[in-house]
């Protein structure tokens, strides 16, 4: 006994042009849509190159941290007062990077391939939770920010000046940076009106 699904005019039908068009579509419609897992390519190197940053930047501070102790401790080192501040904001502006690799490997995750489950539990304010493209660019653009901001510090630790114009310059600098802070924390609040 044949089903009814069997008989041969439906099995011409399936091998129809329009079936088989059909099926190649679908087949081609998934591949598009299985194409968005290529930004794995961007996501697990950057969640690796964020790993290796925060290892960079903790073995910088305890290896601060000992010169330190051995300093007061011990004594005989160098005077470590020169190098101690421009090492820790070196150490913040490693990290500031490794949080821009952390949060644009886990937005790209979210945004193209599926959402984080316990991710999902947070506020929408969190840095790792993104809905958007351009929320995602917002949140790394800030964060780039403060980490040229700290680049800046550190390089104003290491002037010298030669005339009173080179102050003014300094303190025409931080003005700008000043007000970079001032219009991204505006920009933040309007957004979150």
């Amino acid at each position: 006994m044949t089903h009814p699904s069997n008989t041969p005019k439906e099995a011409r039908a399936e091998t129809s042009p329009q079936a088989r068009s059909g099926r190649y579509e679908r087949l081609f419609e998934r591949f598009l849509w299985n194409s968005r897992l290529l930004v794995m390519l961007a996501v697990v190197p950057s969640l690796l190159g964020a790993l290796v940053l925060f290892i960079i930047g903790t073995l910088d501070i305890l290896k601060l941290t000992v010169t330190a102790a051995t300093y007061y401790l011990v004594g005989g080192q160098p005077d470590i007062h020169e190098t101690v501040v421009p090492s820790v904001v070196m150490a913040v502006d490693i990290y500031l990077v490794a949080i821009v690799l952390l949060i644009f490997g886990l937005g790209v995750y979210r945004l193209f391939v599926s959402p984080i489950e316990p991710a999902e539990s947070h506020p929408a304010s969190n840095p790792f939770n993104v809905s958007s493209f351009d929320e995602l660019k917002d949140k790394i653009a800030r964060v780039v920010i403060l980490a040229v901001i700290i680049e800046f510090f550190r390089a104003v630790v290491d002037i010298t000046f030669a005339t009173p114009l080179d102050a003014i310059y300094l303190a025409l600098s931080v003005l700008a940076l000043a007000a970079a802070l001032y219009l991204m924390s505006r920009a933040h609040k309007h957004h979150h009106k």
